[in-house]
């Protein structure tokens, strides 16, 4: 069996507060370990309403903490908004609280508009310094050199598990020169996917870290007791990704009294663009993920799968990835 994770965006519902959604994902991990999901990762977003995991580390402290097994980690930290110091004494200060537990994913887009971006970092001038980073960063974790300057304190000798996150090639190329595990964003961005599986297989050197290629791919999967329960469930996602593109992101919305229901809810265009967006999805009853599951793998032969459902209720969120984890049983 694939090994599954989950990708969680702390979604902030209307009618809820952030502190609702901290209990929730708690809850979500815990559920999410006693149910055999590897990995728990949380993503960086700023000035997004409907999302509350901006302070990326401290949300992973506080689900490590409330778990016992589950590695967790960052799907990803945006290394464009932090300098590479930062994180590495942050993720060595986890690392050192929770050993062998965390993963850190790092991405190279901002992960928020360019007025948060500014806001965040004013001096960085751009994503090209992002493979430097990332080498600056990982070089923390070593062992300190004669004379070195800078030390990560705590972080130096720290196991932390560091992946390479990507939409693009870019990141694919990046993973295989580094020698690092790739987790490609397919849940959101999928036309590049078997381009940049296949560049990062066929080019990937081995490294200190790792000796082979391992590739983790992002899916969505809503499952509910129906095909139909499912699909109205998966309206919610739906209308979050046509209000974004309008330039109104906001509060996660209840879903639509049924899956039809977003045709109204939108244009034709709009309705277009999110189904390409969204086209690496599962959704459905339990045959219907089963088999979803089963032909995503075959087609695309993942070593790992790391599911994300941004659904409404928190009850039929945790069914979901309940039976997400049966199907793929």
């Amino acid at each position: 069996m694939v090994p599954l994770s989950i990708l969680d965006l702390a979604p902030v519902t209307e009618g809820s507060t952030p502190a609702r959604t901290f209990a929730n994902t708690l809850d979500l991990a815990r559920h999410a370990e006693r149910l055999g999901y590897r990995r728990y990762w949380l993503a960086e977003h700023h000035n997004m309403p409907g999302i509350a995991s901006a302070a990326t580390a401290v949300l992973i402290g506080h689900v490590a903490a409330g778990t016992t097994s589950i590695r967790v980690g960052s799907g990803g930290v945006m290394l464009p908004n932090h300098a590479p110091l930062q994180v590495a004494e942050q993720f060595g200060t986890l690392g050192t609280l929770f050993p062998g537990r965390i993963d850190l994913g790092l991405g190279r887009a901002p992960g928020t508009d360019q007025a948060a971006a500014k806001a965040l970092r004013r001096y960085y001038q751009n994503a090209d310094e992002f493979p430097s980073d990332v080498a600056e960063l990982l070089a923390y974790f070593e062992p300190a050199r004669p004379g070195q300057a800078v030390r990560a304190v705590p972080g130096e000798g720290v196991e932390v598990q560091a992946w390479i996150l990507g939409s693009s090639l870019f990141g694919a190329r990046l993973a295989a020169a580094m020698g690092l595990p790739y987790a490609f964003a397919s849940h959101f961005a999928p036309d590049a996917l078997d381009t940049a599986v296949a560049i990062y297989r066929r080019e990937f050197r081995p490294s200190a870290r790792l000796a082979a290629p391992h590739v983790m791919l992002a899916l969505n999967v809503v499952a509910a007791a129906d095909d139909a329960e499912a699909g109205r469930l998966f309206t919610t996602q739906q209308q979050a990704f046509v209000n974004l593109r309008r330039g109104a992101p906001g509060l996660v919305p209840p879903p639509l009294a049924s899956a039809a229901a977003i045709d109204d809810y939108c244009s034709a265009h709009e309705k277009q663009g999110i189904d390409a967006a969204l086209a690496c999805a599962v959704v459905g009853g339990l045959q219907t993920a089963r088999a979803g599951l089963r032909d995503f793998i075959q087609r695309h032969r993942p070593d790992e799968l790391m599911l994300t459902a941004n659904i409404f209720d928190h009850a039929a969120r945790l069914r979901s990835f309940e039976l997400a984890m049966a199907a793929a049983g």
